[in-house]
């Protein structure tokens, strides 16, 4: 499961999906997805898309949990769509490709998990470091990371996660480092099973570690319990395994808590088996089987069972049964390493392509505003449909302040107005400079709010103290709206807006002119 993201930067009533996240951390998956339905269901009545959002993102988490992957994937697709809608910051949008990818992997489409994977790593090597969205986004990525076992990379994603740390909540400090403790422990199970038994010890007396002071810090957790179970049976604590087992098993299997019972079984068996108690050992592994819903969880759980068959029966059958397993498992650690190889080459495409598009802004861009050229607006100009409207606008007598002031100051002036034009800018809308002292803005909506739009940019500019650039300095606009009508050419869209900017100037200028 990966950790949530937290949400209260997010949508006005961030408290409803806050509350989905919250019991997705503490392994209440059934519980999760009844509170999402409410939640989702009051943020769509309210119109607040970016807390249902996040509700949305809680339920797949929950649904990953418990294994409905085909119904978390199109919640995944759904949150990508909306990213072009909804817009965000590069470690929102980093976190939905990591869960993704994820979601894929798991399902078995590793190829294009990792391309998700390597967009995840491409948007997160550009955002800011610290805060929460990183750190959620970097958790995403290791969990990400892990169901490829990846191992070294989610390592080290869980490590920039917690150091970009700042909220004092310790129950999302401690969902991260329980979070990154089951690595290290799914990590060395893995390392156990390819002969590499020390690096295997060391991991899991780090675990143990983490664990025990969560534990004694009172975090209320069924995952910690589980983790620290496994890490007895591992360190030959076999009485406290057995202990722990026997007095949560029941009541998680109860509650629904799959993923922490498997774990749970999994570590009773181990101690079961260390005391010749084969049938009752037998038994934990295939209840664990049972619960597992991935195939690397599967395979653990056969190669234990394996293990305890010849252990118990040690006879030609039983051996040839554990080598083939074995040699299963050594190949799947060299996919490991190819999927390495393949995160590499997935990567650079990605940096290929962010070069091919950063190439093609720049060649679309003006030099002096940032603001887009002449060339994005024959791009975009046949592209408006009704319901969309193009703001032509002119920066009065603008030769007369490069005569009095000089170019410096004309420059400055251009930049100033960019700087209004892209902060008016809606997500997809755009703001162009021509050249000179011509600009256009192209708006996703019709002509009433356009206008208040372009009203608001007006006055923006006119009430600039510009003596601040220099003594004397006065700026006003001219401006030309014409909202598009149904089925009408770019070329008249353009011609209309702009005798309508004709006739501001003539009316006087520093005015908005949009005759229907």
């Amino acid at each position: 499961m990966s950790l949530p993201v937290l949400v209260s930067p997010y949508g006005p009533h961030a408290q409803l999906a806050l509350h989905v996240h919250d019991l997705t951390i503490r392994g209440h998956h059934t519980e999760t997805l009844l509170a999402a339905d409410e939640a989702e269901a009051i943020t769509l009545m309210l119109g607040d898309r970016r807390t249902h959002r996040v509700s949305r993102l809680g339920r797949m988490y929950a649904l990953s949990a418990l294994g409905r992957l085909d119904e978390a994937l199109r919640i995944a697709e759904d949150l990508i769509a909306d990213q072009s809608e909804l817009g965000g910051p590069k470690a929102t949008d980093a976190k939905i490709l990591a869960d993704t990818a994820e979601v894929l992997i798991h399902l078995g489409r590793i190829d294009d998990g990792l391309h998700y994977v390597a967009r995840a790593m491409a948007l997160l090597d550009v955002a800011p470091r610290k805060g929460l969205r990183y750190f959620s986004a970097m958790a995403s990525l290791a969990e990400a990371a892990r169901g490829a076992e990846l191992f070294e990379l989610a390592d080290e994603a869980m490590r920039r996660s917690i150091a970009s740390f700042e909220n004092p909540d310790d129950l999302y400090r401690s969902a991260a480092e329980l979070t990154h403790t089951e690595l290290w422990l799914e990590w060395a199970l893995r390392l156990e099973q390819v002969g590499r038994a020390e690096e295997a010890v060391a991991l899991i007396a780090k675990s143990a570690t983490v664990l025990n002071f969560w534990i004694g810090q009172g975090i209320d957790s069924p995952l910690s319990a589980a983790l620290l179970a496994v890490c007895h049976a591992k360190s030959a604590r076999y009485e406290e395994t057995i202990a722990l087992a026997e007095e949560l098993l029941p009541t998680m299997r109860a509650a629904g808590q799959h993923h922490e019972a498997r774990l749970l079984h999994l570590a009773h068996g181990l101690a079961l088996r260390a005391g010749g108690a084969w049938r009752a050992a037998r038994r934990e592994f295939r209840a664990g089987l049972e619960l597992a819903v991935l195939r690397s969880q599967r395979l653990l759980f056969q190669y234990e069972l394996a293990i305890t068959a010849v252990r118990e029966l040690p006879d030609e059958a039983t051996q040839l049964v554990l080598d083939s397993l074995h040699g299963q498992v050594e190949a799947l650690w060299q996919l490991r390493l190819d999927r390495r190889t393949m995160l590499r080459q997935a990567y650079r495409r990605v940096e290929l392509e962010a070069a091919r598009t950063s190439a093609d802004q720049a060649a679309a861009s003006d030099a002096l505003t940032g603001l887009g050229n002449r060339r994005m607006f024959d791009r975009r100009i046949d592209t408006v449909v009704a319901g969309g409207s193009l703001l032509l606008i002119d920066v009065d007598h603008f030769k007369d302040i490069n005569d009095r002031y000089s170019h410096g100051v004309g420059d400055r002036v251009l930049g100033e107005i960019a700087g209004v034009l892209r902060a008016h800018c809606r997500h997809g809308e755009v703001a162009i400079r021509f050249g000179g002292d011509e600009f256009a803005m192209f708006l996703n909506t019709g002509e009433e709010e356009a206008r208040q739009i372009a009203e608001r940019i007006r006055r923006v500019i006119q009430a600039r103290d510009w003596s601040a650039i220099v003594p004397g300095l006065t700026v006003t606009l001219s401006m030309g709206l014409a909202a598009c009508r149904a089925g009408e050419p770019g070329r008249d869209l353009y011609d209309r807006a702009d005798a309508h900017l004709y006739v501001a100037k003539r009316s006087g200028r520093n005015r908005l002119a949009a005759v229907s």
